[in-house]
């Protein structure tokens, strides 16, 4: 395993000592059997492609990268691209920018679907691959276009990166899990081809602060999560941590020991959401809170911060 990933995945693992008590934690687990088939589908592709592209979360930087891949990828050139970069906090991802960059690892961040930082990608590549390139011209191969295979978990932008890249709609973009099912080339008007492949989890989830933040960012599926108990503990993070923000987007100031579930209540009773009698619809609520967040809405929030020493945001702790 590389050495910027073992460390930040270390950090993740201490992500939620920090936090306030917080109500029980749903048991997460997701792997589908076509991510089976997806793991034997990338080891069989990498002879065929120069370099990797791997995609993370930015608001999940080392939580939403596959600890598997170090060990599929082996040696092969890569790229760590972190996307969504336009939800998350600014301020965090500079640090793990220069966090990851420190342990060695090329590392950029994007916004895949504004396009915002999508125009370093390839320049990025070419320069990755300088050395392999210039070993091509000497040949008279120059012509040869340039493979890329894009990885990632589901639901992380593959596919966006790649229209953006294309400059059309290539791939089929959907913000769920589990869209891109099959191997897919696409050519590039400039030399290069990329490769996008399925996203996949890995079988278990050991970590259970790691499984519940990817079930935040929609990277497990909700059909396979309790909502209502997965949002609460979405709000007992921002209320700790982000209370500005969720203030003003839904319009509620409880105490700093609000419980969980009276925050969930808050929500529903604030948009009106109820039900027959009076009650609060704390489902509708919960889909709210996790649609919002997952669409940026909410603000510009970070899960994770790098490993002690590169420094975090004032008042801003792990999840």
């Amino acid at each position: 395993m590389r050495k910027g990933q073992k460390h930040a995945e270390r950090a993740a693992g201490r992500a939620s000592k920090t936090a306030q008590p917080s109500p029980d934690r749903p048991d997460i687990q997701w792997f589908p059997g076509h991510m089976a088939k997806t793991r034997r589908l990338i080891q069989e592709s990498l002879p065929l492609v120069d370099l990797v592209i791997e995609l993370a979360d930015a608001r999940l930087p080392a939580g939403s990268r596959n600890p598997e891949l170090d060990r599929w990828l082996g040696n092969k050139p890569r790229i760590l691209l972190l996307n969504k970069s336009d939800a998350a906090d600014m301020v965090a991802t500079r640090k793990w920018l220069d966090y990851y960059r420190s342990q060695g690892v090329t590392a950029l961040s994007a916004d895949c679907k504004s396009g915002q930082g999508v125009q370093a990608v390839l320049p990025v590549v070419r320069e990755q691959l300088s050395e392999m390139l210039a070993r091509r011209a000497e040949k008279g191969a120059s012509g040869r276009p340039i493979r890329v295979m894009i990885v990632g978990i589901p639901n992380v932008g593959k596919s966006s990166l790649i229209n953006r890249l294309a400059k059309g709609k290539k791939a089929k973009v959907e913000d769920r899990p589990g869209v891109t099912m099959h191997r897919q080339w696409v050519r590039l008007e400039n030399d290069a081809e990329l490769l996008d492949m399925p996203g996949v989890l890995w079988p278990k989830f050991e970590d259970r602060d790691v499984a519940e933040r990817l079930a935040f960012t929609g990277a497990v599926k909700d059909t396979v999560v309790d909502t209502e108990l997965l949002a609460m503990r979405l709000l007992d993070y921002l209320h700790h941590q982000y209370p500005e923000m969720l203030e003003q987007r839904f319009q509620i100031d409880l105490p700093q020991d609000t419980s969980s579930y009276d925050l969930l209540c808050a929500v529903g009773k604030a948009r009106g959401m109820l039900l027959r009698g009076g009650e609060i619809d704390t489902q509708r609520a919960a889909v709210a809170v996790l649609d919002e967040y997952r669409a940026g809405k909410i603000g510009r929030i970070t899960l994770e911060m790098p490993p002690e020493g590169m420094g975090t945001p004032d008042g801003q702790d792990n999840i």
